[in-house]
């Protein structure tokens, strides 16, 4: 039990960090990304390895699904004003959608080649 709370310590004492960040810096970046940064150095530089924070990460990756059930409950309920713009919506939704998928396989692209000549020298 207690990796785990080693686990959900490590985890919360990042979010609130981002959340620090958040209210000391004036920069209209949400909380959560910098949480999200934060983490990602930490795991990059050895301060947390990955195994200090993978179970406890898996569980709310696991969990992630059913935090989308209110917002999706909103929508259904706001459906009728939603009506007048769901088609241009859409549109948006699934050209945006393919134009993230498509940077992100460019990028990985760039960082796989970048990795395999850094090997190569």
């Amino acid at each position: 039990y207690m990796k785990y709370a080693k686990q959900i310590f490590i985890i919360f004492l990042v979010t609130m960090l981002g959340e620090l960040l958040n209210f000391l810096l004036p920069l209209p970046v949400p909380a959560g990304v910098y949480g999200l940064f934060i983490l990602l150095a930490a795991l990059c530089s050895g301060l947390v390895k990955l195994p200090d924070v993978e179970d406890f990460g898996g569980f709310l990756l696991e969990a992630m699904p059913m935090m989308f059930i209110p917002a999706a409950v909103g929508l259904l309920e706001q459906f009728s004003e939603i009506r007048a713009i769901f088609m241009p919506l859409v549109l948006i939704v699934a050209v945006s959608t393919v134009v993230v998928m498509a940077v992100t396989g460019k990028a990985a692209e760039l960082v796989i080649r970048a990795k395999r000549e850094r090997e190569t020298k």
